[in-house]
């Protein structure tokens, strides 16, 4: 991973560092602080076939569980 430098005026710079935890970098905080990536951001990670592939296990997962919620509704008619 790259590093860039960058500037933060002071009051950004005293505002991170009054967050930055004892054992992180202000580089670290930061990231910390703005978040995870958004579900956009995550656009094109994976391939058409790695798609295809997560769908069709969460469908049989999803079919699995309305099979058993079925066999626990039949045991209490």
């Amino acid at each position: 991973m790259g590093t860039k430098s960058v500037r933060l005026d002071d009051d950004v710079y005293e505002r991170v560092k009054a967050h930055k935890r004892e054992d992180e970098t202000i580089s670290e905080a930061i990231g910390r602080l703005i978040g995870t990536p958004s579900l956009h951001e995550l656009g094109g990670i994976l391939d058409d076939d790695q798609v295809d592939e997560m769908r069709k296990t969460i469908e049989d997962a999803d079919e699995e569980d309305a099979e058993e919620v079925e066999e626990v509704a039949e045991r209490f008619k």
